[in-house]
């Protein structure tokens, strides 16, 4: 059958037009290729010629700019110096050795330090940049650069390096940076790539450890072309990283060098606590040391010295050091007993200087007693006997759990290095940690803070906050994050009867204030501001029946090291908490004597905008205060510095 003309001149166009766009689409399609090509060939030409000789094209890490770290008012302790170093490449230098050699004689290099670098480019790739010289005076740093044509492979560098301004003040709590160790990358499925740049500085201790990422921020990169052999040709692009996030503190730094001066040349250790809402005031442990000594390579002389000093300036013993107590935990015994309904506030014990039980006497430090004793009284002039009696009425497992509901025998998640658990003891601990039945000898001696009680001076103060305001305070160090307030959290109420409260309140009045109280001599006077507290002193040594029967050995007749330590936890002012505060003066002998009187200058160096004011002190001792407020080594407010002491 033959078609229409019509209809095959229709089929026709129809055709027509599909032909064209076909032809239309794969003639862009050709084009889009041809223009890549191009782009390729021609305009990236440079580029794949270098990846195709050699993946000469490396992708190199920049470090990014470490957070810094402030105190709550916003001072520095943790700072970026700018860093003039020197860095060389085997693979650039040829003789590594040769030119190690005569770069010591252009800046100044240790034999030590010397013998080092040319150890550390040996052991790495020749290509792999190694740094032999930091903290270089500008000096020194220019003369590397004209002796360059000297220095084959050595390449003068600017960076940022760590500086703690205020050394010695926090070196417990921020610590120090060092470079990436094999430790540190243990246990990393996936460290950062940052962790693998030779002597990249990381936090070791303290909050620059436990704030490590944050501080840390993220790398930037650069791409650079290098030659066959691995040198640096030329920068070809390069992407700036993220710095970390700055930090603030809750410790004030103006208080917390008045702690670490007033400590001297004490082992001791001092916390203040907000009350309110837990901040950390001041955390100061003595001896210090200066931080930036490891951050610039410390030396093993200098390292050997803190290692072997008796005072332990290495460690810090504010959140690591776990002491019995002492008479501190007897408003524990106290509560417990109260809460438990087997005294009350007025119950009375007659205390004749001892007690006996199973064939033994549990002694009081008051050889002849001290009569009849109520609670008040007990706290004030911190009998033991009544005690001794109380605690046989409650039983270990009560005051463990009261102890522990104020804050001891717990490890606080603060940034700090080695917290301590301490030890809250009671029957079940006993019979899994040593196997062995509790005995009522152990609970005589933990109702005095005894045995095997030991609490750290960061505990020591929750306790006394928690007292002082009847609420779970728990301890704060960071403040903000980028300058963003991190509330903290509201403490709930503890439950305990607030009659029971307000009693152990009035006894700790009494040890400060009152006639008999053992911290009278460290009293405040100003009645806006007065403390409230409570001595204690601690054995570290066993004192015989013949030595007991002879009379016990004076503190001040013993070595150093078997002296009793020394002991004082209180708050401020009375009416209106608002800080507490435990002192810890290792083998300080006497609580009263040794760390009432630091514990009542730093509080109230706390409460004040400067220098306790001598009118807050009993007028006889003004004489002796100001004297000793003037020959304190403390920090210039404005610049930082520690004053030189002149002799005239």
């Amino acid at each position: 059958m033959r078609r229409n003309p019509r209809d095959t001149e229709e089929s026709n166009r129809t055709l027509n037009r599909r032909t064209l766009l076909l032809g239309g689409a794969m003639g862009a399609m050709v084009a889009v290729l041809g223009a890549r090509m191009r782009y390729l060939q021609v305009e990236q030409a440079d580029e794949f010629k270098l990846l195709a000789e050699e993946n000469r094209i490396s992708i190199r890490l920049i470090p990014p700019d470490r957070g810094l770290i402030r105190d709550r008012n916003g001072k520095l302790i943790a700072d970026n110096e700018q860093n003039y170093r020197v860095i060389i490449t085997r693979e650039a230098a040829g003789d590594a050795e040769l030119v190690l050699r005569r770069l010591a004689n252009v800046i100044p290099m240790t034999a030590e330090e010397l013998d080092s670098a040319i150890e550390e480019v040996k052991s790495l790739s020749a290509f792999v940049p190694v740094t032999v010289a930091e903290r270089l005076s500008w000096q020194d740093f220019s003369k590397v650069a004209l002796n360059a044509p000297a220095l084959p492979g050595v390449t003068p560098e600017v960076g940022l390096s760590r500086q703690y301004p205020l050394d010695t003040d926090f070196a417990h709590v921020v610590g120090y940076v060092g470079p990436v160790s094999d430790k540190d990358l243990e246990g990393l499925a996936t460290p950062d790539p940052l962790l693998r740049i030779p002597k990249f500085q990381i936090g070791k201790i303290g909050v620059e450890k436990w704030m490590e990422d944050t501080l840390r921020g993220a790398a930037g990169t650069k791409r650079i072309e290098v030659n066959s052999a691995g040198r640096v040709m030329r920068e070809l692009e390069r992407q700036e990283g993220e710095a970390g996030a700055d930090i603030r503190l809750t410790i004030d730094a103006d208080v917390q060098n008045f702690a670490q001066a007033r400590l001297g040349e004490e082992s001791a250790a001092v916390v203040v606590m907000d009350v309110t809402n837990g901040d950390i005031i001041c955390c100061a442990s003595a001896p210090s040391f200066d931080p930036n000594l490891f951050v610039r390579g410390i030396s093993h002389s200098d390292y050997n010295v803190l290692m072997e000093d008796d005072h332990r300036p290495l460690a810090n013993k504010t959140v690591s050091g776990a002491y019995p107590p002492g008479s501190t935990f007897k408003m524990v015994t106290a509560l417990a007993a109260l809460e438990a309904g087997v005294i009350t506030p007025e119950t009375r014990v007659r205390c004749p200087g001892y007690i006996e039980y199973g064939g033994r006497r549990f002694h009081c430090w008051k050889r002849g007693g001290h009569g009849s004793v109520g609670l008040v009284r007990s706290l004030s002039e911190s009998c033991d006997v009544y005690y001794y009696d109380i605690a046989q009425k409650v039983g270990i497992d009560k005051i463990a759990e009261m102890g522990r509901r104020l804050g001891l025998g717990q490890r606080y998640e603060i940034p700090m290095s080695a917290i301590t658990e301490g030890i809250m003891p009671n029957k079940q601990w006993k019979l899994e940690r040593h196997k062995q039945d509790w005995r009522i000898g152990d609970t005589i001696n933990a109702s005095i803070g005894q045995g095997y009680v030991l609490s750290s001076p960061l505990q020591l103060a929750v306790m006394t906050a928690r007292l002082a305001s009847g609420r779970a305070v728990l301890p704060r160090l960071i403040r903000m994050v980028n300058e963003k307030e991190l509330p903290a959290p509201e403490a709930a109420p503890l439950g305990l009867t607030q009659e029971f409260l307000d009693g152990i309140h009035l006894g700790m009045y009494e040890v400060v204030n009152g006639e008999q109280g053992t911290a009278k001599s460290s009293r405040i006077v100003d009645p806006t501001l007065i403390m409230a507290g409570k001595t204690g002193t601690s054995q570290v040594r066993n004192i015989t029946a013949a030595e007991r029967e002879a009379g016990v050995i004076s503190n001040d007749q013993l070595p150093w090291n078997r002296r009793d330590h020394a002991l004082f936890v209180g708050y401020a002012p009375y009416d209106a908490p608002r800080y507490a505060i435990s002192v810890v003066v290792e083998h300080g002998g006497g609580g009263s004597t040794a760390a009432a009187p630091i514990a009542r200058d730093v509080i109230l160096r706390a409460l004040s905008d400067g220098l306790p004011s001598l009118e807050a002190y009993p007028s006889s001792q003004r004489g002796r205060i100001e004297s000793m407020l003037k020959e304190l080594p403390l920090r210039d407010p404005v610049t930082g510095m520690v004053p030189v002491k002149t002799q005239t």
